[in-house]
């Protein structure tokens, strides 16, 4: 009876289990992202501004309650703005809207820097970054001129990510650099022992390429911006090549800080000393290398409070041959390497991008997804098992400090073989379930989503900032529903040089109500509510 007893209940949980186990399909086609976005050579690439690829943004430019859609284009193409229709359906509104710039396009970040109500869109670009206006969700006009961010020369920009560094109610904006580039200095594949990969010819970099500094705007209350890098100490590391800006409050000191995934070179971490300036402090902190001193392949970052504890953590995708690294916060902003004791150090024969937590499962514990893609189309010569295009990778969260591997079981769209860079999640259609955009090189876009919602309660909160900015940017949240509490941040960037949701997104598992929300906004401002609904978006204001 006993032996029956157990057998019972391994099934039941087993059957509980595969009920869980996601479905994801790729509904990019019928949702009308059927453009491709050509990211260079895809047999071969002679450069490395071919191998980065472009980010992707998630964001409401007309406050219609639905999330539209901006995907990057590199090699000389014009980037596309595709506006939700609310069925399903995304259209081309691009010309419509203004944004018809050309070139290499990298990385893309979003927030509301003039405080009208509207959210306003940055690209990075190797050459000129670019600065969209949003006017009235009616059109995009480029300010990048009159807004004072014009760039003096040529650079490989990447990352970026708006923050309020400094408190003012204006939202500043850090950018990363990867490194100086130019079609006629950089060598050629095979020209000395940097161009080289197994024996291959392949494009020169990033080693023996020159190092560039990363860049902080500060934000004038005229609605210009002014060069503090120097001042601020953001633009002191020189050696360094920069991708992806990660905005958050690591220490819980209520003031933004700012980590950078950096490739083949230690990563940074500048924590915020009040005061205008920047500390550089990803060796003392435990974030720059592995749990060997290695310095990874950092590609795509992204943070959340995985395991429960009250702090930001934070995930790194890396090289071929390389763990991807999970930063877990022990708390005050000081980092361990938890990869191995988490479970995520098996996937090593993948080149990270893109990456991001989120609840698929609605159960109140964030998951992870991140996209592959190897920079040298030409690895397909060697016939081994590392390749251009590779499937994506789906961890569940096990609520206990560990992650379990599901891709082979979680749907055609994580199991298809794509070379991909940028990532943005969002609830494209307010019913709770988070859909997440792929930007694939020489390909059309992905647009994964779950062919059946999960059972589980859930709550979007779109904040608004008075006193504070009006994006909330920087805003955190700790949610407590059904004796289970979880704490968020709204950033901005991140991902792979991407733009998620600015909405919060919180999965609540049985709990019919919200018991409290307490919100710290980034002027000081504390706020607490309790007793709201669940399975809806919930506007909230900061008070003023």
């Amino acid at each position: 009876m006993r032996a029956a007893a157990i057998l019972t209940g391994l099934a039941l949980l087993w059957q509980d289990h595969a009920a869980k186990t996601p479905d994801f399909r790729d509904v990019a086609v019928p949702a009308g992202l059927t453009q491709a976005f050509p990211n260079g050579g895809m047999v071969t690439k002679e450069y490395i501004i071919e191998t980065t690829g472009s980010g992707v943004a998630f964001i409401d430019y007309d406050n219609d309650g639905l999330l539209d859609a901006f995907i990057g284009s590199g090699d000389g193409a014009p980037s596309r703005l595709y506006h939700n229709e609310g069925n399903g359906k995304f259209r081309d509104v691009s010309a419509a809207m203004g944004v018809t710039r050309n070139g290499w396009a990298q990385g893309t970040c979003a927030g509301d820097y003039d405080n009208d109500g509207f959210t306003d869109l940055f690209v990075t670009y190797w050459g000129q970054n670019i600065l969209y206006k949003n006017e009235g969700g009616k059109r995009f006009r480029d300010v990048t001129k009159e807004a004072g961010l014009v760039q003096d020369r040529v650079r490989y920009n990447t990352g970026c990510a708006f923050l309020d560094y400094d408190h003012d109610g204006r939202l500043d904006l850090a950018v990363a650099n990867y490194l100086k580039f130019s079609f006629e200095e950089t060598p050629k594949p095979g020209a000395n022992p940097y161009c080289w990969y197994l024996q291959i010819p392949v494009n020169c970099g990033p080693r023996g390429l020159p190092f560039d500094r990363n860049i902080l705007y500060h934000a004038n209350p005229d609605g210009t911006f002014t060069d503090v890098s120097e001042k601020s100490g953001i633009g002191a590391p020189d050696r360094s090549y920069c991708l992806t800006v990660l905005a958050a409050d690591y220490d819980g000191d209520g003031w933004t800080d700012i980590f950078v995934a950096c490739d083949q070179t230690p990563s940074l971490l500048f924590m915020n000393q009040k005061d205008g300036t920047f500390a550089e402090e990803a060796v003392l902190r435990g974030a720059a290398f592995d749990d060997n001193g290695k310095a990874m392949s950092g590609m795509g970052a992204t943070s959340a409070d995985y395991n429960h504890s009250g702090w930001l953590s934070i995930f790194r995708t890396n090289f071929s041959d390389e763990r991807e690294t999970l930063y877990r916060n022990r708390g005050q902003g000081e980092f361990e390497d938890a990869t191995l004791t988490s479970g995520m150090a098996h996937n090593t024969k993948f080149v990270g991008w893109g990456c991001g937590f989120f609840d698929f499962d609605l159960d109140g514990w964030k998951d992870l997804l991140l996209v592959n893609g190897h920079v040298f189309p030409e690895i397909e010569r060697k016939k081994i098992d590392i390749h251009f295009k590779d499937r994506r990778i789906l961890y569940r969260n096990l609520r206990n400090g560990r992650f379990e591997d599901i891709s082979l079981q979680a749907g055609p769209a994580i199991q298809e073989k794509h070379s991909s860079r940028g990532v943005a999640i969002g609830d494209i259609d307010n019913d709770g379930q988070l859909e997440v955009l792929v930007n694939n090189q020489g390909e059309a876009p992905s647009l994964i989503k779950q062919s059946a919602g999960p059972q589980g309660n859930w709550v979007l909160l779109q904040l608004t900032g008075s006193k504070s900015n009006r994006s909330a940017i920087g805003a955190r949240v700790r949610l407590t529903a059904g004796g289970m509490t979880q704490y968020d941040e709204v950033r901005s960037g991140g991902g792979f040089i991407s733009q998620s949701d600015l909405r919060l997104h919180f999965g609540l598992g049985e709990a019919k109500r919200i018991d409290k929300l307490e919100i710290l906004w980034p002027s000081g401002v504390k706020d607490e509510r309790t007793g709201l609904e669940v399975n809806r978006v919930l506007t909230l204001k900061e008070p003023q």
